[in-house]
């Protein structure tokens, strides 16, 4: 059957390129997404990120060393390479 779904053009783009990446068609990636979003057992579908579950738990451990990248004399010499610089 055809049909005709209206995509965001960055979704569409994306997709495209993922297909042909994969050496696929478009409409073999949508129909392969499809199928998978309706296969998956209800719980499964909307699951949160991990970053979701976690936002409430940054930060509140307290390690006592206080941030590193506030202070210049930890970061003298951050990212050279010793070996290039003698």
């Amino acid at each position: 059957m055809k049909t005709t779904v209206e995509l965001p053009d960055d979704l569409y783009r994306r997709a495209k390129a993922a297909a042909a990446l994969r050496g696929r068609k478009f409409k073999e990636l949508v129909e392969e997404g499809l199928r998978r979003v309706l296969e998956a057992p209800e719980g499964e579908r909307g699951r949160p990120r991990l970053e979701t579950l976690m936002k409430d738990a940054c930060g509140v451990v307290d390690s006592g060393v206080p941030d590193l990248g506030s202070n210049p004399e930890h970061l003298a010499g951050f990212g050279r390479d010793p070996e290039r610089d003698r």
